[in-house]
């Protein structure tokens, strides 16, 4: 079994593992990274190297890793001891502790204004962030300032504007947008900055 991984550069989204290769390396081609919850366990990562880095978490989360090695045939060895890791707070760049106001400025019939508030309510300063949301009821973005928005069916992404990009502790930045609608325009039930789920006010 490879031996028990360490944590090191964590931050609100991510965590690099390292860890001893396998004392009976004859034949692994590589190693499975998993997250173990009670008796389940989902791959998160692999890796053909003793290191991985694993993305996508949340911010101040406690999780669970361990490391298999296999072989080319795909078969697993015992698995390594485990590590536990708490992910560091939102805020900064890689997550953000953050809360969101979302309103309807105007509507018309087949269209509507909205207007999205992002306040950060951490310690340091966001720099670079990514806004994510769903629309569910086929609601479409046509027009935005403040961001620039990519759509995927009812999930949005928002990038920032080179002026709203930093979002100060404490501060907040505002992207308005027109939208299309149908006769149904309920606004999103949750809001993530940076992959940490935003208070929504």
């Amino acid at each position: 079994a490879p031996g028990t991984p360490a944590a090191s550069a964590v931050t609100a989204t991510s965590v690099r593992l390292t860890w001893a290769a396998a004392t009976d390396n004859v034949g692994v081609t590589g190693y499975d990274v998993v997250r173990v919850s009670g008796g389940s366990e989902t791959r998160v990562a692999s890796s053909t190297t003793n290191t991985v880095t694993v993305t996508g978490l949340t911010a101040d989360t406690a999780y669970t890793f361990a490391v298999y090695a296999r072989d080319a045939a795909g078969n697993r060895s015992t698995r390594s001891a485990t590590v536990n890791v708490t992910t560091e707070e939102g805020g900064g760049t890689p997550g953000g502790a953050c809360s969101v106001g979302y309103r309807v400025v105007n509507e018309w019939p087949g269209g509507f204004q909205g207007e999205i508030v992002i306040r950060n309510t951490g310690t340091t300063a966001v720099s670079g962030w990514t806004l994510a949301f769903t629309f569910a009821n086929g609601q479409t973005i046509t027009n935005m300032w403040g961001g620039t928005p990519t759509q995927d069916g009812g999930r949005v992404s928002v990038a920032p504007a080179a002026y709203t990009s930093t979002i100060s502790a404490g501060g907040s930045v505002t992207v308005g947008f027109i939208g299309g609608r149908g006769t149904t325009n309920t606004a999103p039930a949750a809001f993530t900055l940076n992959g940490a789920g935003c208070t929504i006010i």
